[in-house]
């Protein structure tokens, strides 16, 4: 069925923002301003019940580990079933595990087996949502407005991490970290409610013959991609070094050498800010060889572990900071175009699982390593060690000749099983560390 676009200009959005898009933009903003805040909150909690640093790493690889255990299953389901059915289904997990978690420190008896275990059940819900959000926005989008559509929704998500962390910082300070996770749960069940009128009638109804030939058949579309296997493997390393760079060492440089915790804060604002500018060059900007840009791009991602490694200058760090968010926006809605492009429809929640695969396996492991890498080779070693693989690694998925020579399909119908909805409209990420259920990924590429 298709809109009217009359009917679309009365409606206040543009041309291309149709209803899915506008369901999946909203609920996108909504969770990530509460898990922004939600990640700070639990950490605190398990300080406030008297942990220390180790328990606040072991809760948070307890949603890492079931988030990687169950990505690929959470995929294969996401194409067999409606996909806005799984992710309501995950928000309704998500939003009950956090009420729980917020229940139990507020009433100050949280024991770390029962945040660890709730946070685990949160890693599981983000494994079957992620997946299915991904297929779902990619299908969601006209081709002719896909990179502007991708940019808008990442520049909201991005956007809604950097106000959600800074308000979840300071109510934590107000009223305690139980409430901030309280209002994490109720974030859940506004966007679950949001993302329940998605309207899928669109969607072919999808045949499987079992779950590992749905796996197969997804590893075969990567597979058979060598840009897209590249840049999953380029991206599991770039990952996890810049978790181990920013989670583990720039905090120990910022306290011994840049003055505290509030230079560290403003370097990483700085980061966001500039993942903002570069979502908004992405509006107007369409670069023809998407994947060559959006690679290149890459480049400037391992400065910031060389600026911490020299130590530059606080403010010479935050330009760093920023540079590096402006390109790796530019590469993370090129990326997202070229899956929306190439990636049948019937299969873009199994592509988009093996990519998340990619992007958080190595984390847990780099961030585990990052103290006896310093122990061994020493803190700067180790932080120049970073810059040196992501440049090489880069240097790498260039000599891949479907990397360079990826186009842009102007005019042309957007690839096959993609159908349109009626509605031109469009989640999303780049390599990051992943919030509870929707947050963005390590760099998050969606």
């Amino acid at each position: 069925m298709t809109i009217p676009s009359a009917s679309r200009r009365r409606s206040g959005r543009p041309a291309w923002a149709g209803r899915n898009y506008t369901l999946l933009t909203a609920a996108a903003v909504v969770t990530g301003l509460g898990n922004a805040g939600a990640l700070i909150a639990a950490a605190f909690a398990v300080l406030e019940a008297g942990g220390d640093g180790g328990d606040v790493g072991l809760v948070a690889a307890a949603r890492t580990v079931p988030l990687v255990v169950f990505l690929l299953i959470g995929g294969a389901v996401a194409d067999r079933l409606p996909r806005h059915r799984v992710m309501v289904a995950a928000n309704t997990l998500n939003c009950l595990s956090q009420a729980a978690f917020a229940a139990l420190v507020l009433s100050g008896e949280a024991r770390l087996w029962q945040m660890a275990v709730l946070s685990a059940l949160g890693g599981t819900g983000q494994a079957f949502f992620s997946p299915a959000a991904e297929g779902m926005l990619l299908s969601t989008v006209d081709g002719e407005q896909a990179g502007r559509a991708f940019a808008i929704f990442r520049m909201g998500m991005n956007g809604a991490q950097i106000g959600g962390a800074a308000l979840g910082g300071a109510l934590i300070a107000a009223f305690g970290p139980g409430w901030v996770l309280a209002v994490d749960a109720a974030a859940f069940a506004v966007a679950g409610a949001l993302r329940a009128f998605l309207d899928v009638g669109h969607t072919a109804r999808r045949e499987s013959a079992g779950m590992l030939r749905d796996l197969r058949e997804g590893w075969r579309e990567v597979a058979g991609r060598p840009w897209l296997w590249g840049i999953v493997v380029q991206f599991s390393v770039v990952n996890a070094v810049v978790a181990a760079a920013e989670s583990v060492y720039g905090p120990l440089v910022a306290e011994e050498h840049l003055g505290g915790a509030r230079p560290w804060g403003l370097a990483l604002a700085a980061f966001g800010a500039g993942t903002l500018l570069g979502g908004l060059l992405m509006t107007r900007w369409k670069p023809r060889r998407l994947l060559l840009v959006g690679t290149v791009c890459v480049f400037p991602f391992a400065l910031p572990s060389a600026a911490l490694a020299v130590p530059l200058p606080v403010p010479a760090l935050c330009a760093v900071m920023f540079g590096a968010g402006v390109s790796i926006e530019v590469f993370g809605v090129s990326w997202m175009t070229a899956l929306h492009q190439e990636i049948p429809e019937d299969k873009l929640s199994r592509v988009a699982a093996y990519d998340w695969f990619g992007s958080v396996s190595m984390v847990p492991l780099a961030t585990a390593l990052a103290g006896p890498a310093e122990s061994a080779f020493g803190r700067t070693a180790a932080l120049w060690g970073c810059s040196v693989l992501i440049v090489l690694l880069t240097v790498a998925v260039l000599a891949v000749p479907d990397v360079r020579r990826l186009r842009r399909r102007t005019g042309a119908p957007v690839a096959e099983g993609v159908v349109a909805a009626g509605l031109p409209g469009v989640p999303g990420g780049l390599p990051g560390v992943p919030g509870q259920a929707d947050g963005p990924d390590p760099v998050s590429r969606y």
